[in-house]
């Protein structure tokens, strides 16, 4: 195994979180536009991005050990660690672009869950209140008498005298 390697999983790795943005936008989109006949599907394929992001997660932290301990450094060095004592400038140069994408995905990633969060407690909070709602007996019809007091509005067919 080399840093060759070792970039390509981190490749895999970013193409992995571009795809986990999509499907949190995809998700978005279903909860703003009320159509959470859809979101299980979406909230499915989320899972199935992080699953394959940790797999390649635990591959990385592999190859990442592997060639730390081939550059004299720490087994458990971080990707910052690994790029500043890379023993030339180029990989120093390719390994901080990949540290600078990942953690601009992983802000962006954070940003939209929390947005579907807020989006999904308002989901929640909204159906609660309408199941709320369906526990009570409706309100009974009010209208104003001939001088002035609220009656009860008797419902049904009404026979009315012009005359008098």
């Amino acid at each position: 195994m080399s840093v060759n390697d070792l970039s390509t999983l981190l490749w895999r790795e970013r193409e992995l979180l571009e795809m986990l943005v999509f499907k949190l936008e995809e998700e978005q989109l279903l909860l703003t536009a009320g159509r959470s006949k859809w979101l299980h599907h979406a909230t499915r394929e989320v899972e199935q991005v992080l699953g394959h992001l940790r797999t390649a997660g635990i591959e990385r932290t592999v190859e990442a050990s592997l060639v730390a301990v081939g550059w004299n450094l720490p087994e458990d060095a971080t990707l910052r660690q690994l790029a500043e004592g890379a023993p030339d400038e180029a990989w120093r140069d390719v390994l901080l672009s990949h540290l600078t994408a990942l953690t601009a995905l992983t802000s962006q990633i954070a940003d939209l869950r929390d947005t579907n969060l807020t989006y999904l407690r308002a989901a929640t909070r909204a159906t609660q209140e309408t199941l709320a709602g369906f526990g009570t007996a409706p309100a009974e019809p009010v209208g104003y008498g001939a001088r002035g007091p609220r009656v009860p509005v008797v419902s049904g067919a009404r026979l009315f005298d012009r005359q008098g």
